[in-house]
């Protein structure tokens, strides 16, 4: 009878014991509580914009722009944005780490992510502050204030 040994995983994980910050688990925990906020930020935004109001026919120019005149909404739109954004860009993060074998390969798919990420939370924050409905105070769709 001859003993045979378990090889080696094949996976880059290895066992150190070295103490300090775990980042994938930070990202792994960071996934579930945006989770559960993203949840509960898409149900709440869905049932302001479509059940108490008049459905999507209700939603134009003018609604947006009266929701946005609260710096209240203002944040639970800010909120939903980067969150959905950072969680996606951690999801598909992971994806790259398990799909892209070549280092090089691995690092110009984060580094497009990143930028990706980066400039449409930009955008987007620059979008929801300075957001003016009264551009053209002519115009019939402007709700001007004072």
């Amino acid at each position: 009878m001859t003993t045979t040994s378990i090889p080696e995983p094949s996976t880059r994980y290895r066992r150190t014991g070295r103490g300090g910050v775990n980042t994938e688990m930070l990202a792994w925990l960071f996934m579930r509580l945006s989770g559960v906020l993203l949840v509960i930020l898409v149900f709440g935004h869905l049932l302001v914009n479509l059940v108490l109001g008049e459905g999507v026919k209700g939603i134009d120019f003018a609604f947006v722009a009266g929701k946005w005149s609260s710096p209240f909404w203002q944040v639970w739109d800010l909120l939903m944005l980067w969150l959905g954004l950072l969680h996606g860009g951690n999801g598909v993060r992971t994806i790259i780490d398990d799909y892209a074998h070549r280092p090089t390969t691995r690092l110009v798919l984060k580094t497009l992510l990143l930028l990706a990420v980066a400039i449409t939370i930009a955008l987007g924050t620059l979008v929801i502050f300075t957001f003016d409905p009264c551009l053209d105070p002519n115009s019939a769709l402007a709700v001007c204030r004072g």
